[in-house]
């Protein structure tokens, strides 16, 4: 079996990500947290803030062997707005910016490479900001598993749910749940 690999991706609020990575073919341990910002051991209040500087992510390990960076990529961008900058829906704000957190040359090769190919289906520029890798901190671990630990939670409800729909219904065949 091959090594896993490492992907960090924001794009609004990591319980959306979190939900629909967990239900990822390939994908084999999600993890809500913060990245991008200076502040160690930031909280989930600092960085909501906006001034810590960090981004709401999730760190993923994945398969290469089942499910390609690229093929994670093309998720990612399926399932949120790229082309809002520092907000998803009403979640707005700096720590809901759209961004990569490349692990290797390679990944940041490959987002590059897809982000011109999928600019032409979008009616606004790609606003997805591509970065080098920096520390990703754990978010508390309230925010793990979150979705899957409170379905009926009214913001789960109104924003995780149709999300999750959303990658259900144009990845079918790569959802776990098959559904």
């Amino acid at each position: 079996m091959a090594e896993s690999e490492t992907a960090v991706l924001g794009g609004g609020c990591f319980w959306c990500l979190e939900a629909v990575f967990a239900d990822l073919q390939g994908v084999t341990q999600v993890v809500s947290g913060y990245c991008g910002g200076a502040r160690p051991h930031p909280s989930y209040e600092q960085v909501c803030s906006g001034a810590s500087g960090h981004a709401e992510v999730v760190e993923l390990r994945f398969d290469p062997a089942l499910l390609s960076y690229r093929q994670l990529l093309e998720v990612f961008f399926a399932i949120h707005d790229p082309t809002t900058l520092d907000r998803q829906g009403h979640d707005e704000g700096s720590q809901y910016r759209s961004v990569i957190f490349a692990q290797t040359p390679e990944q940041e090769i490959v987002a590059r490479q897809l982000i011109v190919e999928l600019q032409p289906s979008f009616p606004q520029p790609i606003v997805t900001q591509l970065k080098t890798a920096t520390e990703f901190w754990p978010a508390e671990d309230y925010h793990q598993d979150y979705f899957a630990q409170h379905p009926r939670q009214p913001y789960c409800q109104a924003v995780v749910a149709p999300k999750l729909q959303k990658f259900r219904a144009l990845f079918r065949s790569r959802s776990k749940s098959g559904t």
